[in-house]
């Protein structure tokens, strides 16, 4: 009589036929999940819609995440990534570099999931923590930034992170908010000349 074969333990990242994900469709998802969340809010977010958008049955999305709430959270966190820690040398160069990451995360492909984002912080906590992740980045790579260039004797002692980040951060902010729909790619296009100015402009008042 033959041996009983040891049974193998199961991938859990594989699929129910033991077949593992495809990186392909989880972007895809990813992808329409950050879409949908950016035209329609939490309000009308639904896994159907997400499905639709990506192609792809239920069920696929459902073998990933539970509910939609880890869909979304999952979405957020491939999509949007927070600010890099910048030093380039020059406090000027560090902050136009900082208005152009901030630009990008609200002018790219998931800028509107970046903008509605914060309209729906405070309805799913799973929303709130990425939200919060985001804004600790920039808070961390304002603050490296002033540090170091208060230490290089380019901005006063006294030079005030909260402000400085205020204007930078919520000048880009308002920017991109005033901007109507139709003239989205024009204001894209010249991001790089209006994180220019507005540096230049922020830093005529806290230069040393």
């Amino acid at each position: 009589m033959s041996a009983t074969p040891q049974s193998r333990p199961r991938d859990l990242s594989a699929g129910p036929q033991g077949r593992p994900r495809d990186p392909e469709v989880d972007d895809r998802i990813t992808r329409a999940a950050a879409e949908v969340f950016g035209e329609n809010g939490w309000h009308r977010f639904t896994v159907d819609s997400v499905a639709r958008r990506a192609g792809v049955g239920k069920a696929s999305i459902y073998l990933r995440w539970p509910n939609k709430e880890a869909l979304l959270a999952a979405a957020l966190a491939a999509r949007l990534n927070g600010i890099e820690d910048i030093d380039t040398g020059t406090v000027r160069q560090d902050l136009i570099s900082l208005a152009q990451q901030i630009q990008r995360s609200y002018l790219g492909e998931s800028g509107r999931a970046a903008l509605q984002l914060r309209v729906d912080a405070q309805r799913v906590p799973e929303v709130r923590d990425h939200l919060q992740r985001l804004q600790e980045s920039q808070v961390l790579a304002a603050r490296a930034i002033v540090r170091r260039a208060i230490d290089r004797g380019e901005l006063r002692p006294d030079t005030s992170v909260t402000l400085l980040l205020d204007c930078v951060c919520g000048g880009v902010l308002n920017h991109v908010l005033a901007t109507p729909p139709h003239l989205r790619d024009q204001v894209a296009a010249g991001a790089d000349e209006y994180a220019t100015a507005l540096v230049d402009f922020v830093l005529s008042s806290t230069r040393a």
